[in-house]
């Protein structure tokens, strides 16, 4: 039996850091560990045995801070945002006042004009508060690391920055550098002769400055990307109005008990999952579905927690609380997908944790190599520091993690769940998407659709007499029937003597006629009543275009027909177009007949149609789909759907669904609609991209720079800048994916989305 928790880790400073913390958990028996840079949290599963406190101390004693994260943040009241440290506050400070001593300093050094006699103890009295107190959190980091006897990122900027600092002191005090009218010349390259004539001093203020401004935008970018799971978490209501006694009572949403009966007032927020016991309305689920029209809703219907009542008052019985609500399971479902670790990540963990060591190593071998050859130790010592701060892997360790925050957290807004990392990849291989029939591709309810009474027969007796009998039943053809006739007709009349034919059809009296309604053969072999050539031309054409047929007869006569269907869903068309525009093929999957299922198949574009299987079949179709080498997505929303999804290799569950089908699935939709599947496909394949593209980036920005650094081509200064720029960019390169647009959203959002929005501007 294992235990699986989340620890909060602090004092990480690059992915080097989460790289070493990992390897520490994992060297515990029987544990397994993933910790990430980009989110500060390791996902830990430890075995019986092993307590929480045991995988803390090994945190601890690596020279990092844990504590077990906390199951649910207690929720803030009404109107105030979850409160959050914010962490870039210290280090925005810090980054100012080095800024400031820091460009007198460059502008002294690089402009010779401005190079008065002395400038030099100038720049020391500058330089030395940006190198001892702005670098402060480097080289804690770099001496923390050393009692342990590894490196991280900060080891190279700690090293490099003294270096250049300890050059500069030698320089000043024990060689010629400090003698006054000594001026200097800024050069893009190293320079070959002596040394003890230069300082260094812009080196070490300016890296030390880069290195603080790529960090506070790497924290402010961090903490921009995981808005959509703060946002998630302040959409619900704070407090409650409960009907307690014949009064209302306002609680705190913490005391609402599953079964409590609560009041939702126009303009509200839904307190939490429950079913509408009195009262109708229109429902805004914009803010957990992105859907923008609202949902008519009455006695009866489910609600979700924090979506909003737009009309009128109802009143809700509580059947979901907490932890349990969809809420609170889409926050939970997005951080643990922000927290796991997609495959290409790992090998970004494995080059960052050897790379340090490497660089430090090389570092050593180009300070050897320049002074064996007779460069000088100038050239020497600007090559080997500009090697250190050139090659930092921070790009690397933010290349996966951040695009990860950011394209989950945008998936949460429209409705689209995204388990885990490892999903992305398998949204790229899919070439197949299997869609089941009922609740996916129709609304897996059947409506009344035609009326067709036979010679003598006036529809309105027909319906009335038949949605009378229907009435009494339970099938999903009978009630819809009665509501088709209770729509058009009103209230209906009782039935006595009612009976059931299991499969076949429904007998009593309506009105002093002995009715009965079921299929068209069982009231010709049963009751004497067949069909006439015109009502059997009806059948035929009814049934060709997939539809189910009812006849209804009383006094010994078929009087007419009733033609149902499961209706299409009105965006099912589009959505399969827009699934062959992804380049992936579509396959109907029903229990259905062959003829029903094609003539649904040509009303939305499918070709390809797997009809007449039975529930425990849907895996072996899927089997036979992957054994022919197709990759395949399964669409599906049932309980039946379950195993299909599972064997699939992405499996896309309809929110509206099961419980059973959602936790079988790889991607979950919040809402009904097909076109957001095309929406979840697009957006992973997007992540993946831009997961691809910042790692392109960190590793070819690594092998270029490294050489040109090693054979005295940059400058540290220029190294330093261009080390926090490829941090800037992979950050800003993931923000995009917050302007991902969906194709199931085809009007404006509705004021509750745009809030959500808004919140992730800010």
């Amino acid at each position: 039996m294992t235990q699986s928790l989340e620890l909060e880790i602090g004092g990480m400073t690059c992915s080097s850091c989460a790289a070493r913390i990992e390897k520490k958990l994992n060297r515990m028996p029987g544990v397994e560990a993933s910790v990430n840079y980009a989110t500060e949290k390791a996902k830990v599963s430890l075995p019986d045995g092993t307590s929480v406190e045991d995988a803390v101390a090994v945190v601890e004693a690596a020279g990092y801070s844990a504590r077990q994260k906390v199951a649910q943040p207690a929720l803030p009241a009404e109107g105030e945002a979850i409160a959050e440290p914010d962490e870039t506050a210290a280090l925005r400070r810090r980054l100012l006042v080095s800024a400031i001593l820091t460009v007198p300093v460059v502008a002294l050094a690089m402009v010779e004009p401005l190079q008065f006699d002395n400038w030099q103890w100038l720049s020391l009295t500058l330089a030395a508060p940006v190198v001892v107190w702005g670098a402060l959190p480097f080289h804690r980091a770099a001496w923390t690391n050393a009692r342990h006897a590894t490196a991280t990122m900060d080891t190279l900027i700690s090293v490099g920055v003294l270096a250049a600092f300890a050059w500069s002191l030698y320089a000043l005090f024990f060689g010629v550098a400090g003698a006054p009218g000594m001026r200097m010349s800024f050069s893009l390259v190293a320079a070959r002769g002596g040394g003890a004539h230069e300082i260094y001093l812009e080196v070490a203020a300016a890296v030390t400055g880069f290195i603080l401004l790529g960090r506070y935008f790497e924290a402010r970018a961090k903490r921009r990307s995981g808005a959509a799971l703060r946002a998630l978490l302040e959409m619900g209501a704070k407090d409650v109005a409960v009907r307690r006694e014949g009064a209302e009572v306002r609680i705190p949403i913490g005391e609402l008990k599953v079964g409590d009966v609560f009041v939702v007032r126009p303009g509200e927020k839904i307190a939490t999952d429950g079913q509408v016991v009195d009262g109708t309305s229109a429902v805004d689920a914009s803010m957990l579905t992105g859907e923008p029209v609202p949902v008519e809703v009455g006695p009866g219907d489910s609600v979700v927690g924090a979506t909003v009542n737009a009309g009128g008052r109802l009143y809700v019985q509580a059947t979901r609380v907490g932890l349990d609500t969809q809420l609170a399971q889409m926050a939970r479902l997005v951080e643990e997908a922000q927290t796991g670790k997609a495959p290409v990540q790992r090998l970004a963990d494995r080059v960052s944790s050897v790379f340090v060591p490497v660089i430090i190593a090389l570092s050593v071998a180009t300070l050897g190599f320049w002074l064996g050859i007779g460069a000088g130790p100038e050239m020497a010592f600007t090559a080997a520091v500009a090697v250190l701060i050139i090659a930092c892997p921070c790009a690397l360790g933010l290349a996966t993690p951040t695009a990860l925050m950011v394209g989950t957290g945008r998936g949460a807004q429209l409705g689209i769940l995204i388990k885990g990392p490892q999903v992305l990849e398998s949204t790229r291989r899919v070439d197949t998407v299997v869609l089941d029939k009922t609740g996916t591709v129709t609304t897996g309810r059947m409506e009344l659709l035609e009326v067709v009474p036979a010679a003598g027969t006036s529809g309105e007796s027909l319906l009335r007499l038949a949605g009378a009998l229907e009435d009494a039943s339970e099938h999903p053809i009978a009630r819809a029937i009665a509501a088709g006739a209770r729509n058009r007709l009103g209230d209906l009349p009782a039935v006595d003597g009612f009976a059931n034919t299991q499969g076949l059809g429904v007998y009593g009296v309506v009105d002093d006629h002995a009715v009965a309604a079921g299929r068209v053969g069982w009231l010709a072999d049963q009751w004497a009543q067949p069909a006439d050539a015109e009502m059997q031309r009806a059948v035929d054409a009814a049934e060709s275009a997939g539809r189910t047929v009812i006849g209804v007869g009383w006094d010994g006569q078929l009087r007419g027909l009733l033609v149902v269907a499961d209706t299409l869903k009105p965006t099912s068309a589009s959505a399969v177009q827009e699934l062959r525009g992804l380049g992936l093929t579509p396959v109907l999957l029903t229990g259905d007949n062959e003829r029903a299922a094609r003539a649904i198949a040509r009303e939305v574009g499918i070709d390809e149609v797997v009809a007449e299987v039975m529930p425990e079949d849907k895996v072996r179709v899927v089997r036979e789909l992957q054994a022919r080498g197709r990759v395949v997505a399964m669409v599906g929303d049932g309980v039946n759907d379950a195993a299909a999804l599972a064997q699939s290799d992405l499996g896309i569950a309809m929110g509206t669904g099961t419980d059973v089908a959602i936790e079988a699935s790889d991607l979950t939709l919040v809402r009904g609609d097909l076109r957001v599947a095309v929406d979840a496909v697009r957006l992973s394949r997007k992540t993946l991209s831009t997961i691809k593209g910042n790692l392109f980036w960190a590793f070819a920005y690594n092998v270029a720079a490294v050489p040109l650094a090693v054979a005295g081509f940059l400058n540290p200064l220029i190294a330093g800048a261009a080390m926090a720029f490829s941090s800037v960019f992979v950050v800003t390169n993931s923000l995009r994916l917050r302007r991902f647009r969906a194709v199931s959203v085809s009007t404006a959002p509705t004021e509750g989305l745009d809030a959500v929005r808004t919140s992730l501007d800010d």
